[in-house]
């Protein structure tokens, strides 16, 4: 069975290239586009693991971090962002992010992050 992932960034564009690039990959993709849509997501359903971008709009995507963080067994969350600082790792980290993904990054990065999160091979 396909490890699920729940992509969530507030930017359409980056949801599609996400689900395309992994879906690719063969992983069942969930997107969201808001907190609340990823919170939902994280409530409705067992999850492998999450991306979330740091800055939802108005809402903070460590958050969602922290959310899935308080499941107990939660799943692991990769964050990414568009404004990356040792601070901003420090802090992702802190609140639980198995790793942090400064924007822009290849599709090779994605996807090498999403496999050694999840402990598989990395693709040929």
């Amino acid at each position: 069975m396909a490890a699920a992932v729940l992509v969530v960034d507030d930017e359409a564009d980056l949801v599609r290239t996400y689900e395309r690039v992994l879906r690719r990959q063969g992983y069942h993709v969930i997107s969201a586009e808001s907190q609340q849509e990823a919170l939902t997501a994280l409530r409705a359903r067992p999850l492998d693991l999450i991306v979330t971008d740091v800055r939802l709009g108005n809402d903070d995507g460590l958050e969602v971090v922290r959310a899935a963080r308080r499941t107990g067994l939660g799943p692991p969350v990769i964050v990414v962002t568009g404004y990356a600082s040792k601070a901003g790792r420090h802090e992702a980290l802190g609140a639980g992010a198995a790793d942090y993904l400064p924007k822009p990054f290849s599709v090779s990065q994605l996807v090498g992050a999403v496999e050694t999160v999840l402990g598989r091979p990395r693709s040929a």
